[in-house]
């Protein structure tokens, strides 16, 4: 792989920006499935409202650092960045999660505990504080609380007391790929200070936890659908406003990866609707009235208020198709093109960092135009 140009990708000018807006490039007369094009020497996708300027080199590592698979990502109020890696097992001295400042720079490296396994992680504020949930699957099979800096809070292994796993499940550390093991994914936070956690390789199940992360409950399982799943890899509770701006009834939305469709439920776990359309769905994040859903066929999608696709940023499943292994050739990714996008999540202004499961790991920002 040729060395990467670290340069900050230029701005676009206010002339080729009203260039843009007056639709004086070319783009798909369906804006939900605009391509990419170039402006000047900037990479553009999407269209109208929902415009962002590529750049796939957004952060950087150190060179003592590699990205090992990269799998999450998250922001705190600052701008902050937060990466999860898979990570080599047999590297255990080398961290799992990243940090950086909002330009890209990197601040600070922990979570060495996550390597071999490293996979969902979010930002929460508690009170004045912030913290990080981080789960593991793999070899690690756990969930933990930990400080912004990376202090451990709290370190979960499976919840035994559910009667969902084998025994000895909670000290194995043998990824058990079957629906008495327990493989985490992601979170969603719930009002009262609980959250949900998605088994969504191991039972197919949603676990409830107090604040205190002390295990309450569960619903789904694996099956066909309306309820139970087939992956349940990602999780968010949606509290976005109707479209006419009126509050609404928070929902939990999760990713049925498998099955290439999100299903919704009430708060107490009651199954909702279905919503299909998607390529193999990994994860969620709101911001104002959009939803983004990473898809790994691919694709980043935004969703507007009634759960209708607004803009499909970098699509490009054709190329999964004519390239064998495309993840592991980034000689032929191409820019303003995504492989297979994992997560994603919005910066508190508006733009879009993307974690791409790719094997030498990409990161990439997606810059708000409009």
């Amino acid at each position: 792989m040729p060395p990467l140009d670290r340069r900050p990708l230029p701005r676009i000018s206010r002339r080729t920006f009203t260039a843009l807006a007056a639709g004086a490039v070319t783009v798909s007369a369906t804006p939900a499935f605009a391509r990419s094009r170039r402006v000047g020497t900037d990479v553009i996708v999407g269209a109208g409202a929902h415009t962002f300027r590529v750049n796939h080199r957004f952060p950087q590592l150190p060179d003592r650092f590699t990205w090992q698979t990269t799998h999450g990502v998250a922001v705190d109020a600052a701008g902050n960045l937060y990466v999860i890696h898979e990570g080599h097992k047999n590297k255990k001295d080398h961290p799992a999660i990243f940090v950086f400042d909002p330009a890209g720079t990197f601040i600070r490296a922990f979570g060495s505990e996550f390597q071999g396994g490293g996979h969902g992680i979010e930002v929460r504020k508690e009170g004045d504080d912030e913290f990080l949930y981080v789960c593991g699957y793999q070899g690690v099979k756990a969930f933990a609380k930990l400080t912004l800096d990376g202090e451990i809070v709290w370190f979960r292994k499976a919840p035994m007391e559910s009667g969902v796993y084998a025994p000895g499940e909670d000290v194995s550390t043998t990824p058990s790929w079957n629906r008495q093991g327990f493989l985490p994914t992601n979170f969603a936070f719930l009002d009262d200070g609980g959250f949900l956690l998605a088994d969504g390789y191991g039972s197919f199940k949603i676990h409830r936890y107090d604040r205190d992360a002390k295990w309450l409950s569960s619903f789904g399982g694996a099956g066909d659908g309306k309820g139970t799943f087939n992956t349940p890899h990602g999780i968010w509770i949606d509290r976005r406003p109707a479209a006419d701006g009126t509050n609404r009834e928070p929902t939990i939305v999760i990713c049925d990866r498998a099955h290439n469709a999100l299903q919704t439920f009430a708060l107490d776990g009651t199954y909702r609707e279905t919503i299909p359309g998607f390529g193999l769905p990994a994860n969620l994040d709101t911001w104002q009235g959009l939803m983004v859903v990473p898809e790994l066929k691919a694709c980043v999608t935004l969703l507007d208020e009634k759960n209708q696709p607004v803009a499909k940023l970098g699509r490009a499943i054709d190329r999964l198709d004519e390239i064998k292994n495309l993840r592991g050739l980034p000689d032929q990714w191409k820019d303003g093109e995504f492989v297979h996008p994992h997560d994603a999540c919005f910066t508190p202004t508006g733009d879009l960092v993307v974690a791409e499961w790719v094997a030498t790991g990409r990161i990439t920002k997606l810059e708000r135009v409009a």
